[in-house]
């Protein structure tokens, strides 16, 4: 793990995590600090006791004597008021004074055990014992496995003149020292337990106002803020906005922005509203005349025999551009309509039926191309509006036909995968322009030139095919390299062989259903 990251494994840690490692990594310091410092002093002031009564061992040392020879049942170390394991031994002074040789004249050393059995330093511990420094102040020295360490202390001559080396075991003071710092061992692991445990609690009800912001901006990212109106309800309470507090700072201005957010999506949802409405009954007036146009231009050119060759050119193109007008009026009328999510029709649609009479319809419309058809031997039903679904697949094989050269190779296909029935339309012509894949379904967008553009296309079929699935509750999406291009609308299967709905529709759904019909038969596909 990085210095500084927060991530255990490539998992970031929660705050909550964090803020109680932070506090049990705060009360383990604390508790390390407090134990050793305590240690310390406990040693110091138990060294500082045994350091006095060496000095109390070592005034009235002149009093003991030690046999001249190592026979212990020669006789017992006269220890008056000495306690067990004091070592006594007796250094032999220089005829100069120098009390800095106590290594060469060390003579014989002793203590006595629990017992009072009497007990001679072997050399090895005489050779230790004798590195004391002769000063009058207290040394520790490690005199071997058997005693260990001592507090030895080299003070006044005695009666006869020999120097006394008084030494205290420290073996008390060490036990006392262990079991000290066992015992605060043990009660700081307890404490940072339960700080660890006490500190969940109290960082999760402090986080808890936290968790409720987090959870008000959760519950706004779900709603569709893309379409529609839109109505953002949700609000962090008022307990958790209070500005005196951090996190609730937080909430207030998170409600603040909410409120900004649904009041600019409201005026952007007027604005479309508007829109859309405009252009719905632009292209509903639109639609007389247009038919008007058609008609007398039709009907001019067809009774007026003796027109010059130019008159009849032009009618035939004022005819041709009518039609054209008419199909893109019918498209954004189907499209405005769309947009206000009307009441759909719910009958039951065979898809399998209906790509084999688009394919069909296709195929007399382009032999240039290699049709072909893969469906299931069952057949595979969806619930929808039946007009609307079939100018999807007119829709799509218009577009693989107008856009890829004769030969291409087009198949239509489909297949229900559990809960869904994917219609695709797959064909091998040069593939669609990466830069516009993106906004292929979007309004109005076309292709350059690397997909040829033979026809006035209105840029409007792929989008009804986007409008149309999602009217129904499905989505549409490509995927397209050189030689390989797919389209996939994906519709939720028909869950019962009886219609959905006998029940007449509304007005409005009727009228789109019609429309539909039209467009189906005048729109022109869009370029890739």
């Amino acid at each position: 793990m990085k210095a500084g990251s927060f991530t255990t494994r490539g998992r970031p840690r929660t705050l909550k995590v964090r803020l109680v490692l932070i506090v049990v990594a705060l009360m383990a310091a604390v508790s390390l600090l407090i134990g050793v410092a305590s240690v310390a002093l406990l040693r110091s002031y138990l060294l500082q006791q045994l350091d006095e009564s060496l000095l109390d061992s070592a005034q009235i040392s002149a009093n003991f004597a030690i046999p001249e020879n190592n026979d212990a049942s020669s006789g017992q170390f006269q220890r008056a008021g000495q306690a067990a394991f004091t070592i006594l031994g007796y250094v032999k002074l220089p005829d100069s004074n120098d009390s800095s040789q106590t290594d060469a004249v060390l003579k014989r050393a002793a203590y006595t055990d629990a017992k009072g059995t009497l007990h001679f330093l072997t050399q090895n511990e005489l050779t230790r014992l004798a590195g004391i420094t002769v000063d009058g102040a207290p040394h520790t020295l490690d005199l071997g496995d058997d005693l260990g360490e001592y507090r030895v202390i080299a003070g006044a001559p005695s009666s006869n003149g020999d120097l006394i080396i008084t030494g205290l075991p420290m073996s008390n003071v060490e036990a006392v020292t262990r079991q000290v710092a066992l015992v605060i061992t043990f009660l700081a692991l307890a404490g940072l337990a339960f700080a660890a445990a006490a500190g969940t609690v109290v960082v999760s009800a402090a986080l808890r106002p936290l968790n409720r912001v987090a959870g008000t901006a959760m519950t706004v990212s779900r709603l569709p803020l893309d379409r529609g109106d839109v109505d953002i309800s949700a609000r962090v309470p008022g307990e958790y906005t209070d500005t005196e507090t951090e996190v609730g700072k937080v909430g207030s201005a998170l409600n603040t922005l909410l409120g900004h957010v649904e009041s600019a999506l409201a005026a952007r949802q007027r604005s479309e509203d508007k829109v859309r409405r405009f252009v719905a009954d632009a292209s509903h007036e639109l639609r007389t005349p247009l038919a008007s146009i058609r008609g007398y231009s039709e009907l001019t050119r067809r009774t007026q025999k003796d027109l010059p060759d130019e008159v009849t050119r032009s009618l035939g193109r004022i005819e041709s551009e009518a039609v054209r007008m008419t199909s893109l009026v019918e498209d954004l009328l189907l499209l405005a309509r769309l947009d206000s999510q009307p009441e759909l029709r719910r009958d039951e649609v065979d898809v399998s039926l209906m790509v084999v009479e688009a394919v069909g319809d296709a195929h007399a419309a382009g032999p240039d191309h290699i049709w072909s058809v893969d469906i299931p031997e069952e057949p595979v039903a969806v619930l929808g509006d039946d007009p609307r679904l079939r100018q999807v697949i007119v829709n799509l094989l218009a577009n693989a036909r107008t856009h890829t050269p004769p030969g291409t190779e087009i198949e239509a296909s489909v297949a229900q995968e559990g809960e869904e029935v994917l219609l695709r339309v797959h064909d091998n012509g040069p593939g669609i322009d990466p830069s516009i894949a993106d906004t292929l379904f979007e309004r109005f967008t076309r292709a350059d030139t690397s997909r040829a553009r033979t026809t006035g296309s209105t840029g409007l079929g792929l989008s009804i095919v986007s409008a149309v699935a999602q009217a129904h509750g499905g989505t549409v999406s490509v995927e397209s390299v050189p030689g390989d291009t797919t389209f996939t609308v994906r519709l939720p299967a028909a869950v019962s062989s009886a219609l959905a709905d006998d029940t007449p529709e509304a007005s409005e759904a009727d009228e789109l259903h019609d429309s539909a019909e039209t467009s189906a038969e005048t729109t022109r596909p869009d370029p890739r």
